[in-house]
Formats: structure tokens, C-alpha cells, sequence
């Protein structure tokens, strides 16, 4: 009897992904490659999770790395026999022989096609003139799982940014050219919000601010036009980002009380979702009372959270893990240093693993918690863990502020300079 693949399924709710919408994104992948629309269906995607199929396809598997960011074996599927030899092959290179040619394929493809509706048959879609349906919808959503997923991977590039506007332009176009019931509009709409919501955010992250609020103003229309609750408190969320970093912390916590307002905040999770948040914006206006009052009801409501309901994919970052990270950055803003250092073990312990860029901030921040604590031998140490590729938006602007307290905190220490001696290089 075949085991059940409990791997992929874990990978699948993570990125919030159904059978169906990991079907579409596997053709989408492979689509890049062939020029032809992926044959992957629902009964294949449950022939992997169910365990029944063991090793897929060559650019199945390869699909489905790039849209995991991870190797095939890690997904929970085990290679042929032959390819377990006396001499096995490292789990990073457990492929035939053909794979090699196909994986430089796959990497330059998806690295920025796959994102972009242009090169996904996105104008073959939006040319037709049937009646739009859910299998549309399904294509877009996993699209923006796609998304999402890059994002957590790399952070606010200015890359994921335009693929995000690409596909809000593209969900627009499909509602102004094709007939749709009114649930299907509703849905188009809440995706167009979506997409221009992860836009507004990774360009909040990439520190481009001007961009992000115009963004801002389309993605809280879309999100009014979807009636989507659970969209416009995402939009609110990165509303009160956007504020927080042009230094309006009032209209951050007036963003806050926006999206307490929604039907969906009455959810746990949603609300401490928000308290945390809040939070953080009564941290920046040194209210440390406020601001603790908040990180205790943000603890509270995700205690009481049900974590196994169904919610959507881009509310699936929000675990244990990032409250430990919003609350990290609160205490930061506090002084707590000590308090932050724990909030930052904490976030390192149980952040997942596709989740590079709050990997690379929690460092940021556990650099700064330690000089705070007067280490600066170990707060530099944490800094040079940081990866080079992960040295942008919001984590660069943390280690350039890290380098300034760094100077003024420890001039003499052998530890400043052999920062600023790597730093230069």
C-alpha cells in the first residue's frame, strides 16, 4: 500500500495551494519551457499526495521545485532504484541524465517568466470571448500563490513588483472583455486586489515608497469592488506598513482600526494578526505601555486560533513565528534588547524554511538586540550570517542602521572593524 506523500501536502498548505490550483501552476511552469500548456490534472496532483506516484516526471519535478524552492526528495518523493545506487546521488542532484539541460532551462525561465502574465499564455486567455468561469479563476489564484511564494523567497524585489501589477492588469482586462457571473466578477476582483496588494507590499519592502501609494489607492478600490473582507484587512495591514515608513504612525494605527472594522477580524487569528501589528505602530510612538498591552492580545487571540480552518493563501505567513517576528520588531523600537533577543531565537526556531527573507530581517534585527546587550563580537557575527542575496529593501536598510550604532556604540572593538573591513570589500 502506497504512503501518503505528507511532505508535498504540508508544502501545499503552506503556499495555501488546492489540488487543482497546484495543477494549473505546474502547466503554467511547464508551459515555459515546451510552449505548451502543461497535462497535469487534479487526479495527478492526488496520485503525488496520496503517494501513488513516487517519482514524478522529469519537468513535473522540476515544475515543481521551482514552484516550491526546494529539491524534488524534499518534497517527499524518492527516485527509481537506479537512482540509488552503491553511489548515490546527492539529494540536490537526484535526476537522469537529461536533467541537467532541462533544470538551466527551468532556473532561467522561472526565475522571471514564470511570474510575468505575458510569457503564462495570459493574452491568449484574455483574447478569447467565452463566458469567464472557475477554471479562470483557478489559474489566476494560482498565479498568485506564485506570487507569494517568490516573495517569501526573495523579499520586495522590483521584479516581483511588476509581475504583481501584471497580473492585477490581466484580471482587470479578463472583467472589461468577458462575460462572468457576478460571484466570478466578485472573485477577479478580489484577485486583481490581491496582486495589486502584493505590488504595494513589495514595494513598501523594497523601500520604493513613491510607487507604493499609488498602489495602495488601486488595491483598497479593488478590494471595495470585491467585497472581500479578508482582502481589504490585507490591504489595510500593508496600509499601515506604508505609513509606518514614510513615518505617519498615527494614520499606521488609523490603517489598524481599518481593519479591526472588517467581518473577518472577529476571526483569531485575523485579530491577533492586527494586535500585533498595532502594536509595533504604538512601539514607534514609544508607547511602551500600549504597546505591550497589544503584543498580549495579539499572544492570546493566536492561542484560541483555529489552525486548522480554512483561510486564504496569503494569510498562511502568520504563525507563531511571525508574531514572534512583529513582536521583535516592537521591542526593538522599545530598547527591549533582551526581550527582543528572545523574540528573535523564537522566530529563528520555527520559521519555515522557504521563508528567506524574514530569515534574513530576524538576523538584522538579532544583530541589533545584541549590540543593544553590549556584544558587539556576537552582533557581528549574526550580521555576516546574513547572505549577500538577501541584503536588500527592508534587511539592508537594517544592517546600514546596524553599521551607524555599531560605530558610535564600540568604536575600539576589533569586532567594528573587522565589520567594516568585510563591509568595504
Amino acid at each position: 500500500m502506497a504512503e501518503v506523500n505528507e511532505e508535498l501536502t504540508a508544502r501545499m498548505r503552506d503556499l495555501g495551494l488546492t489540488q487543482e490550483e497546484l495543477a494549473e501552476a505546474l502547466n503554467t511552469v511547464i508551459e515555459q519551457i515546451t510552449g505548451r500548456f502543461g497535462t497535469v490534472s487534479v487526479r495527478t496532483i492526488h496520485n503525488f499526495t496520496s503517494g501513488r506516484t513516487r517519482w514524478p516526471q522529469a519537468r513535473q519535478r522540476l515544475a515543481l521545485e521551482a514552484i516550491f524552492g526546494c529539491a524534488a526528495t524534499e518534497l517527499g518523493f524518492v527516485p527509481h532504484a537506479r537512482a540509488t545506487s552503491d553511489h548515490p546521488i546527492p539529494a540536490h542532484a537526484q535526476h537522469h541524465e537529461e536533467e541537467p539541460v532541462l533544470r538551466r532551462e527551468f532556473l532561467a525561465a522561472t526565475s522571471a517568466a514564470v511570474l510575468s502574465p505575458l510569457a503564462s499564455g495570459a493574452p491568449a486567455t484574455a483574447s478569447g470571448s467565452g463566458r469567464l468561469g472557475q477554471s479562470d479563476v483557478n489559474r489566476l489564484s494560482a498565479q498568485f500563490a506564485l506570487i507569494i511564494a517568490s516573495d517569501n523567497r526573495t523579499g520586495g524585489t522590483h521584479r516581483v513588483e511588476q509581475a504583481a501589477l501584471g497580473w492585477a492588469q490581466h484580471a482587470l482586462h479578463l472583467q472589461r472583455t468577458r462575460p462572468a457571473s457576478q460571484r466570478v466578477r466578485g472573485q477577479l476582483y478580489g484577485l486583481a486586489a490581491g496582486f495589486m496588494g502584493s505590488a504595494l507590499w513589495a514595494a513598501i519592502d523594497g523601500g520604493r515608497l513613491g510607487p507604493a501609494r499609488q498602489h495602495l489607492h488601486e488595491a483598497v478600490s479593488l478590494a471595495g469592488l470585491s467585497g472581500d473582507s479578508s482582502m481589504q484587512f490585507r490591504i489595510w495591514g500593508h496600509a499601515g506598513a506604508l505609513y509606518r515608513n514614510l513615518g505617519q504612525c498615527t494614520s499606521a494605527l488609523a490603517a489598524d482600526e481599518a481593519a479591526k472594522r472588517t467581518r473577518v477580524a472577529r476571526d483569531p487569528l485575523y485579530a491577533s494578526l492586527v494586535h500585533a501589528r498595532t502594536a509595533v505602530h504604538h512601539a514607534d510612538l514609544h508607547d511602551r505601555q500600549a504597546a505591550l498591552r497589544c503584543l498580549g492580545l495579539a499572544e492570546s487571540a493566536l492561542s484560541r486560533a483555529d489552525g486548522d480552518a480554512l483561510r486564504p493563501s496569503w494569510l498562511l505567513f502568520y504563525d507563531s513565528a511571525e508574531f514572534h517576528l512583529l513582536a521583535l520588531t516592537a521591542t526593538t523600537s522599545l530598547g527591549l534588547w533582551d526581550q527582543a533577543e528572545a523574540h528573535a531565537h523564537h522566530t529563528l526556531a520555527k520559521l519555515r524554511p522557504d521563508l528567506k527573507r524574514n530569515r534574513a530581517l530576524t538576523q538584522a534585527y538579532l544583530a541589533h538586540a545584541q549590540l543593544g546587550q553590549h556584544e558587539p563580537g556576537l552582533a557581528v557575527a549574526t550580521a555576516h550570517r546574513i547572505p549577500a542575496q538577501a541584503r536588500h529593501g527592508r534587511t539592508a536598510h537594517l544592517l546600514n542602521n546596524f553599521g551607524h550604532r555599531l560605530h558610535a556604540l564600540a568604536p575600539n572593538d576589533p569586532a567594528t572593524r573587522a565589520w567594516f573591513e568585510k563591509e568595504l570589500l
